[in-house]
């Protein structure tokens, strides 16, 4: 455990532990993790803010919102369909909850591209670029989320812009949610560890370390005294990230951060409604950080096989586990957001990086599909109760318009009131736009 102060009657804080402050944390958080503030913003500020509920290894959309009622059983799986509030519209028999607020969603059915490998197709949708072996090369371009951070920054002083529940999942399969060029100040803040709805700390480890506790760091003339003592000492280097330090500890110490992640504020019955799970504590607290002031949320859940949409194996019993607590948590939000008054101004989003095979296989699943995938949107001043988009008899190839990542990405950075053809420097001090290609969606403003 990180030991801030020396045990000498200085007391003062060490070279060693002023370098090391950076892994102070709220669950893990570094300090430059922590940082909202920016170089420059826009000059208009609006309040708009994202929720990217990320269905980590591709959801089949014949299996949740595009069935096939009509198909072969080898096509269409193992589930029936049901009518939802959205005339004409279809989903799976396992989400009857969505079903119940269709009207408060649009279903986006004929979105494609051609990445079929979870690492490279992750980076096109989290980044808007195709890029080539990106497992073994690493993220290369920055994160929607990222330059959300970068550009809009928070919509209140002292929240983070950009957090990722529980965390960014930089190892395994790498869901390519960090800032790369952009620089470490624009990473995700990650929520460090699953959320709770018994308050014990807003989030595990969520004070700070060491003998630095919350009550002394109340006094906070003492703890900056002790850190521009430590400066001095330290040198140059050190000195330029003083004031960096300053307003992170002004972060840590927030108590709208703290807040915010706190669910034991909210009622039981909504916490009941949402599930007491993994998929309803996150979607919950989403929904707390953007009405606190974070800009963009990402949810991930990728904690056991089940929660991990990649079923090339017996999906029938993976799916039959991991559709009702996901169709319970994600209607509950999208009602939540509805009738909190949110509607205007969060965007929620549901989706993987790609879709899935059109037809079940010998191994009882379905491969990986990138032709043809399904997409939830709701709030984000657009009109619920449609669909947009369709496919093939089988679900394979868009039948009408098609749509990219890109296109969403720009839909997205449009909402937030940031120009998609924007450009930032890349390491080379090159200008690079937001997005390779895309348009924004004009049918989602119907």
């Amino acid at each position: 455990m990180l030991t801030v102060c020396n045990s000498g009657p200085a007391n003062l804080v060490s070279r060693r532990g002023f370098l090391r402050l950076g892994a102070l944390g709220l669950g893990g958080l570094t300090l430059p993790q922590l940082l909202a503030a920016q170089d420059s913003q826009p000059r208009a500020r609006r309040d708009t803010a994202v929720i990217l509920y990320w269905m980590a290894g591709g959801p089949s959309q014949l299996d949740t919102w595009d069935p096939k009622p009509n198909a072969p059983v080898e096509v269409r799986g193992p589930f029936a369909s049901i009518p939802t509030r959205t005339p004409g519209a279809r989903i799976c028999e396992l989400l009857p909850e969505q079903a119940k607020v269709s009207d408060k969603f649009t279903l986006l059915r004929s979105v494609t591209h051609r990445e079929f490998n979870h690492p490279d197709a992750s980076h096109l949708v989290q980044t808007g670029y195709h890029e080539a072996n990106v497992q073994f090369r690493g993220q290369i371009y920055p994160a929607q989320g990222s330059i959300v951070a970068r550009l809009r920054g928070a919509n209140r002083p002292g929240i983070p812009p950009y957090v990722c529940i529980p965390d960014a999942y930089f190892a395994r399969q790498g869901f390519f949610q960090k800032a790369t060029y952009l620089g470490g100040d624009f990473d995700p803040v990650n929520s460090g560890g699953e959320p709770t709805f018994r308050f014990t700390s807003p989030v595990p480890s969520f004070g700070l370390p060491g003998d630095l506790t919350v009550t002394r760091s109340e006094n906070r003339r003492e703890l900056l005294r002790r850190i521009d003592a430590a400066r001095r000492d330290a040198g140059p280097a050190v000195e330029r990230m003083g004031a960096v330090y300053q307003r992170a500890f002004e972060l840590i110490t927030s108590e709208a951060t703290r807040t915010a992640f706190d669910l034991s504020r909210e009622p039981r019955l909504l916490r009941e409604k949402y599930g007491d799970n993994p998929w309803g504590r996150g979607a919950l607290l989403a929904r707390r950080l953007v009405e606190a002031g974070v800009t963009f949320v990402t949810m991930n859940h990728y904690e056991a096989d089940v929660d991990w949409w990649d079923d090339h194996y017996t999906i029938e019993a993976n799916l039959r586990r991991r559709l009702p607590p996901f169709d319970r948590a994600l209607a509950a939000l999208i009602e939540d957001i509805h009738t909190r008054g949110l509607a205007e101004r969060v965007l929620l989003i549901a989706m993987g990086e790609f879709g899935r095979g059109t037809r079940i296989d010998a191994l009882a699943g379905r491969g990986h599909w990138a032709r043809a995938m399904s997409i939830l949107l709701s709030g984000g001043g657009m009109s619920g109760g449609r669909v947009i988009g369709a496919t093939t008899a089988n679900a394979g190839e868009p039948a009408t318009q098609a749509y990219s990542p890109g296109d969403l990405l720009a839909t997205i950075y449009q909402f937030l009131g940031i120009d998609p053809g924007h450009m930032l420097p890349d390491r080379q001090n090159r200008p690079v736009r937001l997005v390779d290609h895309g348009t924004p969606i004009q049918e989602l403003r119907g």
